[in-house]
């Protein structure tokens, strides 16, 4: 079937390339790729207003926490309490920059960004066109990055581990934090990408036929990987966003594999040395991610026990084996079982950021137990070797090509789904 469609009533699948004809929405209705299930754009009621409201709310609370106590601690008379904003300053002065800046970026300046992106496009702020097309390409690209709900339930394994020593109780600013968690995942799954690109600037044309059911690249076009147009193959520059691109992502394959081994070698050192230091009456006690989760299993802590065994050891593990074998079957090798792949790698994916906990638990437990000579906590080499383990592993993921899983589907079987 071959006729001449509007490219604007069509979108090519971002992770299999199937071209798809996106019929009309009702409010709160998604279109799904009819080959990957892949959501291809929702349709919200209320796009301006919603998105807007949940920001806005999500900045103030995000205010209210940075500016009252946070978490407190008291053991044997001596109380210690901590501010959000305490923690990087903790870790900066402990000589683990690194582990400061990335709660900075991850937990605080990512998340606010993004709200305050959303805020200035959806409502339309006068701004030349370049500068919206600017933010929006950011925004989509750090939107994974923000970890402000990882941390949570970081504070929330903390406790668990802090209750052996002694009385842990929460500030005032934990329930707005709480609140701020949720709205900013709100605010996020409000904005629809495609949407958000028509609403700055119209989609390009396109003067072809378009065969709907037939992947972009046995027609000659290609999918722009940031604000979803449809341009023709040999167009590496997309004219509404001006981001570059191609038919694949260049050396795909290549640089997933490059940055899976990269943190391969990362890992054996992050579960190998100390991640924290535990002073107690002037004895210090190092102790390895595998050791905490002993320690807390011993304790009785079961279900944090798992949490923590299954987020820092499991994880990273089975993520980096899945990694390894969507890139084997990409190569061609493997069976053709493209579904079950592309579901791999979804998974692979979403839960990749959440090997965090571990870190943002170290960063709490340093800032929050300096009790003098009593008891104190001090981060180590091993947490920074960890924290760059996830970093990797998410960098693995993002460089490849969900695409090049379903270019080895027979071109008959396009046809028959048709």
């Amino acid at each position: 079937m071959c006729e001449h469609h509007p490219a604007t009533g069509h979108i090519l699948c971002p992770q299999c390339d199937m071209l798809v004809a996106l019929p009309h929405l009702e409010h709160r209705h998604k279109a799904l790729c009819p080959r990957c299930h892949t959501t291809l754009t929702t349709e919200w009621d209320e796009p301006r207003q919603r998105p807007t409201a949940y920001a806005l709310v999500a900045l103030f609370m995000l205010l209210l926490a940075n500016l009252f106590p946070f978490v407190n601690m008291s053991v044997g008379g001596i109380n210690s309490e901590v501010e959000l904003l305490e923690i990087p300053r903790v870790l900066f002065t402990q000589d683990y920059a690194s582990l400061g800046t990335f709660f900075l970026l991850f937990v605080q300046l990512v998340p606010a960004f993004c709200l305050l992106t959303i805020i200035l496009l959806v409502n339309r702020v006068p701004l030349p066109e370049k500068i919206q097309a600017f933010l929006a390409r950011i925004l989509f690209h750090l939107k994974s990055w923000g970890m402000a709900e990882i941390f949570l339930a970081g504070v929330l394994v903390s406790f668990v581990k802090l209750m052996a020593y002694g009385d842990v109780g929460v500030g005032s600013s934990f329930i707005p934090w709480c609140l701020f968690c949720l709205l900013q995942l709100r605010a996020f799954q409000c904005v629809d990408r495609r949407w958000l690109w028509e609403d700055i600037a119209p989609m390009p044309k396109l003067d072809q036929p378009l065969k709907v059911g037939v992947p972009g690249i046995q027609q000659g076009l290609r999918s722009c990987s940031c604000c979803t147009a449809i341009l023709p193959a040999d167009q590496h520059v997309c004219p509404r966003c001006e981001s570059k691109g191609t038919v694949r992502r260049k050396n795909s394959v290549q640089w997933t594999l490059a940055l899976l081994v990269t943190s391969i070698l990362l890992y054996f050192p992050a579960n190998i040395m100390p991640i924290m230091i535990t002073d107690l009456l002037g004895d210090k006690m190092p102790s390895t991610i595998i050791a905490g989760v002993i320690l807390i299993w011993s304790e009785g802590s079961y279900p944090v026990a798992m949490v923590i065994f299954i987020a820092s050891i499991m994880v990273p593990t089975l993520k980096m084996i899945a990694i390894a074998w969507l890139c084997w079957n990409a190569n061609g090798k493997g069976k053709r079982d493209s579904e079950r792949l592309h579901l791999l790698y979804e998974v692979v994916e979403f839960v990749g950021r959440w090997s965090m906990i571990d870190v943002f638990v170290i960063a709490v437990l340093s800032a929050l137990v300096r009790m003098g000579g009593l008891m104190n906590i001090y981060p180590a080499i091993g947490a920074v070797m960890f924290a760059l383990v996830v970093v990797m592993t998410m960098f693995s993921a993002m460089t490849f090509d969900p695409r090049l899983l379903w270019d080895r589907e027979p071109e008959s079987s396009h046809e028959e789904k048709q």
